[in-house]
């Protein structure tokens, strides 16, 4: 199930200097995944988490703080405490079948013990080629792995 095809698939590794204990409370937590799932300058609001099988993940985002639009609208599928969470767009938090803009993916986020702390990766599967590409061509690396530099920041200042 965690098979990488470089056809259709983006992915972010990482090593975090902090427990996962503390990823998945970031991960898990609206007041803390508040303060890194959208690259900064930009502000998010977690609307709805609820991380277990066929659970809310909503979230909006604001540029000023004041006026928010849409972010995130999924549900997530698979929620292994402190080891994995799978979440996808295509499907959104009422349960109607989704066609989200930039691209449809399902996220693969698994947290594994490693010697300076936690093994991060964030694996991003589209259904075709061509969404991969483009979601690589909008900037995956540099938003994804920007959010997962916060998130790191985040945990590790927690933990110093």
């Amino acid at each position: 199930m965690t098979e990488f095809d470089p056809a259709r698939d983006l992915a972010i590794e990482r090593v975090i200097r902090a427990p996962r204990s503390a990823i998945w409370r970031a991960w898990t937590e609206p007041a803390r995944m508040q303060k890194w799932w959208v690259p900064a300058p930009t502000i998010a609001r977690v609307d709805r988490l609820e991380p277990r099988p066929g659970g809310a993940f909503v979230t909006s985002m604001s540029e000023d703080g004041r006026s928010f639009v849409p972010h995130t609208d999924s549900i997530f599928l698979f929620a292994e405490h402190e080891s994995r969470l799978v979440f996808t767009n295509a499907v959104d938090s009422t349960w109607r079948p989704a066609a989200p803009a930039p691209v449809r993916m399902t996220a693969e986020i698994t947290l594994a013990e490693h010697p300076e702390g936690t093994a991060y990766r964030a694996l991003v599967r589209h259904g075709e080629p061509a969404d991969r590409d483009r979601h690589e061509e909008l900037g995956f690396f540099d938003g994804w792995g920007s959010v997962t530099g916060a998130l790191a920041a985040l945990v590790e200042g927690e933990t110093s």
